[in-house]
């Protein structure tokens, strides 16, 4: 086996399964795919297979499964190109399916949604929000995705706030997802958390003055500077698996991930985008916090090391919780019991 399929086996194997693939569909395609150029087209393949069964549903008028299948092919495309940089027009067809695919779900969904526009820096940035039953205007969590990750991705994460009669507004930022051709990765957050906050005052459906922001990965880093940009106007911040400093992580990353991030940086080389990683950076920054926050992280991450979620509760400026899971990998969607409920829970008390 390519020693890169290997590693995203190795390392992305319970985020695949705790995130919409089903555990017979990750063996069936991991089990046929030897070589990473063939990653992409084995997960489309199966993809179109999860997409005819939506269609056929939305044909014949079953909209609930139609929504399921729908937003279940979605995900297979995102897995198809989410660190698939070597190939950007094969990527880029499977991306166009993602979306494509979890637009035709929203509606149908038990907790529908829609598609948002914000405008941003003369491009666009693009959110899904999806609301609870009952009457609004309603509180609101604003998701946040990392480095390979999009909104596409995070269905069942939205659901344990939707649950909890939370909306979510799960946004691609500066060199994620849809903004990913048009607006490269930058540290300062500043900008995107003020276009997020006046998109979330223009939205009927939610309450702009109870906000809450989650994020994984670099989302992880980006939740804590959204949340030192806006100050009391969120209510609590969670920090899944995000670096303090996403440069002092760069000689572990595995290629795959290095590769992303100079692509979607817009590095001319790998010590470029190194020195790009480094301007990920709370130092300066963490202290501004005012909001509750509450770290989450994996005592086995591979990706980031576990000292950065002690760095980021040492700098932070006010009420801190790390929850550490010992068994944690990066992103601990291998302990997802373990904190999803708890998670969705602490920010339905902060936002109540």
């Amino acid at each position: 086996m390519d020693d890169r399929v290997a590693s995203a086996i190795a390392h992305w194997a319970p985020r695949f399964t705790t995130n919409g693939v089903t555990v017979s569909d990750f063996q069936r395609v991991t089990g046929q795919v030897e070589r990473w150029e063939d990653w992409c087209a084995a997960w489309s393949a199966v993809g179109s297979e999860h997409e005819a069964l939506g269609r056929r549903a939305l044909d014949e008028g079953r909209q609930l499964s139609a929504g399921q299948h729908l937003a279940q092919a979605a995900v297979y495309f995102h897995f198809a190109k989410f660190v698939f940089v070597q190939d950007l027009d094969q990527m880029r067809e499977a991306h166009r399916r993602a979306v494509e695919c979890l637009s035709d779900a929203l509606p149908h969904l038990p907790h529908p949604g829609r598609r948002v526009e914000l405008p941003f820096e003369g491009s666009r940035l693009v959110g899904v929000l999806r609301t609870p039953g009952g009457e609004g205007p309603h509180p609101v969590v604003v998701l946040l995705s990392g480095l390979d990750s999009t909104k596409e991705e995070l269905r069942s994460t939205e659901e344990t706030f939707l649950d909890r009669g939370l909306a979510t507004f799960s946004v691609d930022g500066p060199g994620q997802g849809e903004a990913e051709y048009d607006l490269k990765i930058r540290g300062d957050w500043t900008p995107v958390a003020e276009a997020i906050m006046a998109t979330l005052e223009n939205l009927p459906e939610v309450d702009a003055t109870r906000v809450g922001i989650w994020g994984v990965s670099l989302g992880g880093y980006y939740a804590p500077r959204v949340a030192a940009a806006l100050g009391d106007r969120v209510r609590g911040c969670v920090a899944l698996a995000g670096p303090f400093n996403f440069g002092d992580c760069w000689e572990q990353l595995p290629e795959l991930t290095r590769q992303t991030f100079q692509v979607r940086s817009g590095a001319a080389s790998d010590e470029e985008a190194h020195r790009i990683a480094g301007t990920l950076d709370l130092a300066g920054v963490a202290e501004k916090i005012t909001a509750p926050l509450l770290i989450v992280f994996g005592r086995q991450d591979r990706l980031i090391p576990w000292q950065h979620a002690e760095r980021l509760r040492e700098a932070a400026g006010g009420e801190v919780e790390l929850l550490m899971l010992e068994d944690g990998n990066h992103g601990c969607a291998n302990v997802a019991p373990w904190h999803r409920p708890y998670t969705a829970d602490w920010l339905a008390d902060r936002l109540a």
